[in-house]
């Protein structure tokens, strides 16, 4: 829009230009007298660039006042269309609050953890696929999702209080939720995965299902209350999201294809690796959450070491991960790919010494906290997404 009115100031300058000194050649009447029967023609009379820079602000200011009533029509129109079916408007609202309160970045972990174990488990055993094992794994998928949304949900629900200080954006906290709405869906993603496991999957899978449901519950749940004690809650998230869900997965596509349990380089690998992560996810996830956890006198490592010694501690246990990572590539070359593996992990490495820095720099901002936090969680979703091809 700027450019065609800056284009177009000037041709009106010289259209008035050639109108001004035509009437004057022909009348032989000074242009001030003509001018004053005109504000517009007298400002612009005394002083023609000036004109051009008036004209363009007209320009601008119809323009605007277009665009402006364009955009009060259009927001009008949405506004009664969201208006004219509130029921549509409160399912779309409990639908994004069920999805926070499913909290996706975990979804992203669980989901693509289950995919590469699957997709590792097929690429060992390439002459045994079958499509009829593409629904077991969508079901075996649905049934970790409901596993996560049960223990994450249970959580939010004991921690409303916490959540008000430190994320206040959960819907719960939020009140976007009731509580007693949480209460069904955690209770329904409890008994749907459960169903999902026990009819597909087995007594064994079933009973280690319900074991990480277990580990979840008194994670959160009064009066137990892990998540109180700093090595008990570590030790509980890494045996969830490290061991439960690599060594689950795995032995379930193996079993669904036919085959005995047996460990290869690669799992035993991404098992130890996601294990220990899992270990630094449990250690960090409490560096943006301090306040609140000081004022409800929740005891962590944040709270006791404070922010900056338990960033260097994760980022130091995770850089021990990926130095691992290159050793066994280098001294186990038939079991893994070392062209892959190695240049791979030395630059989810370098990111992490960087994020480190950056975080150092920035003096341990809440904000440079949570973005640190969330690198964290993208080294962990990289990590699974190179593990089939390594």
């Amino acid at each position: 829009m700027e450019l065609a009115l800056s284009y177009s100031s000037p041709l009106r300058i010289s259209a008035i230009k050639s109108s001004c000194k035509t009437s004057s050649y022909q009348t032989k009447i000074p242009i001030k007298p003509i001018c004053k029967s005109s504000n517009h023609f007298l400002k612009c009379s005394k002083n023609l660039p000036s004109l051009g820079l008036y004209s363009h602000r007209i320009g601008f200011k119809l323009v605007s006042k277009r665009h402006q009533r364009h955009n009060f029509i259009w927001a009008s129109s949405q506004i009664g269309a969201a208006g004219s079916d509130p029921i549509l408007n409160k399912v779309s609202a409990f639908r994004d609050a069920c999805w926070r309160f499913l909290r996706p970045h975990t979804i992203r972990g669980t989901a693509l953890g289950s995919v590469a174990l699957v997709a590792r488990a097929l690429i060992e055993n390439p002459n045994l696929i079958k499509w009829s094992l593409l629904l077991k794994a969508f079901s075996g998928l649905l049934a970790l999702i409901c596993g996560n949304g049960y223990i994450v949900g249970i959580n939010q629900i004991y921690d409303i209080g916490i959540d008000k200080v430190n994320k206040p954006y959960l819907p719960i906290a939020a009140g976007d939720l009731s509580v007693q709405s949480a209460w069904l869906l955690v209770i329904f993603f409890a008994v749907t995965g459960l169903l999902i496991v026990g009819l597909n999957f087995g007594p064994f899978i079933t009973s280690l299902y319900c074991l990480g449901l277990f580990l979840g519950t008194i994670y959160s749940v009064p009066p137990f209350r892990m998540k109180r004690f700093a090595v008990a809650a570590f030790l509980i998230i890494a045996t969830v999201r490290g061991f439960l869900l690599n060594f689950g997965v795995y032995y379930a596509t193996r079993a669904a294809l036919g085959l005995s349990f047996e460990w290869s380089a690669p799992v035993a690998f991404i098992t130890t690796f996601v294990t220990l992560f899992a270990l630094v996810i449990a250690v960090t996830k409490d560096l943006p959450d301090v306040e609140g956890d000081r004022k409800f006198q929740i005891s962590t490592l944040a709270t006791k070491l404070g922010v900056r010694n338990i960033a260097f501690l994760g980022a130091g246990l995770l850089l021990l991960n990926y130095i691992a990572a290159v050793l066994a590539a280098i001294y186990m070359p038939q079991a893994f790919r070392r062209n892959l593996m190695i240049p791979a992990h030395v630059i989810l490495a370098s990111g992490l010494i960087f994020q480190t820095w950056l975080l150092e720099q920035a003096n341990y901002t809440k904000e440079a906290i949570s973005g640190f936090y969330r690198f964290i969680w993208n080294l962990f979703y990289a990590e699974y997404a190179i593990f089939p091809f390594i």
